[in-house]
């Protein structure tokens, strides 16, 4: 048996079913968002970054303007799809919301939640939850998520 080294390895995770996937950091981005910048000015320079979509999509949401939050966070969760399968995620196991990368796919799925609610598509509603909760069981309350 190997003893697992590496992101998440103190969590506890199953050995024997699928291991985490951890997306690659973006320090860049990640740094301008965090200095405050415009996530609009973000995403035009690095418009795979799923964490700049995420707060596109949280700012309309916040804007009361569902349908474009819709909009962003339905392009935030592709690009975190593209992200995590280039990174070996086979559309099933862990994706660690404790693992800083990975969080922008997982708030981008939350917000897409929100969204397909605040315009009332139940199915989708649904189905993003699920998502979270099959990525990260931690992440469905830590995003608002819980029922």
């Amino acid at each position: 048996m190997t003893i697992p080294t590496g992101p998440g390895a103190a969590h506890g995770h199953n050995l024997l079913g699928p291991q985490p996937t951890y997306l690659p950091e973006s320090p860049e981005p990640a740094s301008r968002l965090a200095a405050g910048e415009d996530p609009a000015a973000v995403v035009a320079d690095h418009p795979t970054y799923s964490a700049g979509w995420a707060a596109l999509a949280e700012r309309a949401e916040a804007a009361g303007e569902p349908v474009t939050a819709y909009a962003f966070a339905r392009t935030g969760y592709h690009r975190g799809l593209d992200q995590l399968r280039r990174n070996g995620w086979k559309g099933f196991g862990p994706v660690p919301w404790d693992h800083e990368p990975n969080q922008g796919f997982l708030r981008a799925v939350a917000a897409l939640a929100r969204a397909a609610k605040a315009i009332g598509e139940t199915d989708e509603v649904e189905r993003c939850v699920q998502l979270v909760a099959d990525c990260d069981p931690s992440a469905v309350e830590l995003l608002g998520l819980a029922a």
